[in-house]
């Protein structure tokens, strides 16, 4: 369900320290976490959208997430914008 909610969405965000930067800057509608991410990986983006009320879905696989944003490599956290 949540890597085709990545597929379609028309703006994602890759990576943690954009994702981070973007809850900050208030354009995140959702947050998805890949759960065999490192949690060192994972930690500031969970911890700062839970500061910011973001909703955050959680998936199995980083590498699927990555296919879903298209790029040829995984992903440990995407975020969604408004």
């Amino acid at each position: 369900m949540s890597y085709e909610k990545v597929e379609q969405a028309k703006y994602t965000i890759i990576g943690t320290k954009q994702t981070v930067k973007a809850i900050r800057a208030g354009i995140v509608a959702e947050v998805i976490i890949a759960q065999d991410a490192e949690e060192r990986i994972i930690t500031p983006a969970m911890e700062e959208a839970e500061l910011a009320s973001v909703p955050v879905t959680y998936v199995d696989s980083k590498r699927k997430l990555g296919e879903a944003c298209g790029i040829q490599v995984s992903a440990a956290v995407v975020a969604i914008t408004v």
